[in-house]
């Protein structure tokens, strides 16, 4: 079992930044992908971007390439997201969750291990 847990998320005005954190605990996370996803009020939940732990190999939507970037810390089993040039359209709870390594990092199916998710508004 792997438990996932995200902070780092709250207010920011637009072209501001925020850093989410996604800290796992009850396994390492070497064999599995960590992605971030995000749902905003009345909309499916979308990919956002995510990292494969062994590869360190990183992916992205395409409304955050540039502006977002992925990284983790072996030591600390965490993930993070670092969220510049920050939009109202990235307003949203933004879950982190890890799967499989071998699957389709893209497909929220792929992800076994979800968190509770973290609040991001971005004001205009």
């Amino acid at each position: 079992q792997v438990q996932v847990v995200e902070s780092g998320g709250g207010l920011v005005q637009a072209g501001g930044s925020l850093r989410l954190s996604c800290a796992a605990s009850g396994r390492t996370l070497s064999s599995y992908a960590v992605g971030w996803f995000r749902q905003a009020s009345g909309m499916e939940r979308e990919f956002v971007s995510a990292i494969r732990w062994s590869s360190g190999s990183t992916f992205y939507a395409d409304s955050v390439k540039g502006r977002f970037t992925i990284s983790r810390d072996n030591g600390k089993n965490t993930v993070y997201l670092q969220m510049n040039s920050l939009i109202p359209e990235d307003t949203a709870v933004y879950y982190c969750a890890a799967g499989s390594s071998f699957g389709s990092v893209y497909r929220a199916s792929t992800y076994v291990y979800w968190g509770q998710g973290t609040q991001v508004t971005v004001s205009s």
